[in-house]
């Protein structure tokens, strides 16, 4: 039948390939219109052209499961099981990046342990974006390293439980693997470097011996000032120390102006006291010698007129 593994096909995890799909995903990818007319009778060298014309990656969505090409392409490939070149030819496609994704996504479910560190791994450097659809038929933008990073941490992937991987570290101790380097080393070690550049040129100029101009024996204390000529860290103090002293009165002085004061004492108040208290025939005696004296003075300047 047509949804039969090839006869020569070889146990993947101990299992017929097609296994690896769930079963109910499996079920409804051979019900959907894509697989009867486009995958029926696909060959390897056909399938090429089916994963140029691929236009997004995913699994399943809508509510009653319905597969995408995608997914539909790697049940065709776990089917036909391709030679590993082919597979290695998709991956290391530069110029079709949904092509390298189908590849990657396929050695991660077949590949070993090792394969799949040394195969995928290099992709870290693909920053090119992948239109993805969503369990519920939206679609979103993934970049192709994140969707790389994704096949070799996470458990399931577009709907598919991925099988098991080693260790990297232990493919690392038993000498398998070699330690990853990333693109991104050298960059750092360039900004590392300016970085130390930059501290040490501030560090130099910040030095107080630079800024003295002198040379000082390191292995020579140095001597605190006197507390003399010291000088007050704080700028309150410095403002505190230049303003003048508050001047004092001196007690000869304040004597001084308490025996000159303006208040009068005692013997002059009683005479002010006693002029005032004179009896009225007194002050009437007073007023009519006022009087005397300015009728005779009218009647000298009325003479001289005449």
């Amino acid at each position: 039948m047509a949804n039969r593994t090839v006869k020569d096909a070889q146990s993947i995890k101990g299992t017929n390939p097609q296994y690896l799909v769930e079963k109910i995903i499996r079920s409804r990818i051979y019900d959907s219109r894509y697989w009867k007319e486009e995958c029926f009778a696909l060959t390897a060298e056909l399938l090429v052209d089916k994963a140029m014309e691929l236009k997004f990656v995913g699994g399943v969505f809508g509510g009653n499961i319905k597969p995408t090409p995608f997914i539909c392409l790697i049940l065709k490939m776990l089917q036909i099981q391709p030679e590993k070149d082919i597979i290695v030819e998709f991956i290391k496609n530069e110029d079709f990046k949904y092509v390298r994704a189908l590849g990657a996504f396929y050695m991660r479910l077949v590949g070993t342990s090792l394969d799949c560190f040394k195969y995928l791994e290099p992709l870290y450097n693909d920053f090119r974006k992948l239109k993805r659809q969503s369990r519920d038929g939206t679609f979103m933008l993934v970049h192709l390293d994140m969707f790389i990073d994704e096949l070799l941490r996470e458990e399931r992937v577009c709907d598919i439980i991925l099988p098991r991987l080693q260790k990297r570290h232990v493919l690392e101790e038993n000498n398998d693997l070699e330690p990853r380097v990333s693109a991104l080393d050298d960059d750092l070690d360039d900004v590392e470097s300016s970085d130390n550049e930059d501290v040490k040129e501030t560090k130099v100029r910040s030095s107080p011996e630079r800024q003295r101009g002198g040379y000082r024996d390191l292995d020579r204390p140095r001597r605190s000032p006197s507390p003399k000529f010291r000088r007050s860290r704080s700028p309150h103090k410095r403002r505190s120390s230049k303003s003048p002293p508050p001047r004092r009165r001196s007690h000869d002085r304040d004597r001084y102006r308490s025996s000159h004061s303006k208040v009068p004492s005692r013997s002059v108040r009683e005479r002010r006291h006693r002029s005032r208290s004179k009896s009225p025939g007194a002050r009437h005696r007073h007023r009519d010698d006022d009087k005397h004296l300015r009728g005779s003075s009218h009647k000298e300047i009325g003479r001289a007129h005449v």
